[in-house]
């Protein structure tokens, strides 16, 4: 596979590899395709958790909370995965 890239990116790879920081230019290209495919998947994550919100507000799924109390449910949520997650040894 050929790819053609601008001047500008082509001295941000040398760059990379002068200083030591991968062997080859492929390695940078390489980490920046692994980069930007977590990246589109996060933003496809955060995309369908909107859509689930805009669903649940448009079907009347929604409270009204204080900011307070939206506060205290995430730590108990973050809680329940902590130990949800948890291993008993025995």
């Amino acid at each position: 596979m050929n790819v053609s890239l601008t001047p500008k990116m082509e001295k941000w790879i040398v760059k990379r590899v002068k200083e030591g920081k991968y062997q080859t230019a492929s390695e940078v290209v390489r980490e920046a395709l692994r980069n930007s495919m977590e990246r589109e998947a996060q933003l496809s994550e955060l995309r369908r958790l909107v859509q689930e919100g805009i669903d649940d507000v448009e079907a009347g799924r929604v409270s009204e909370l204080s900011f307070d109390e939206i506060r205290a449910e995430a730590r108990k949520q973050r809680v329940t995965e902590r130990h949800g997650s948890m291993k008993r040894v025995g």
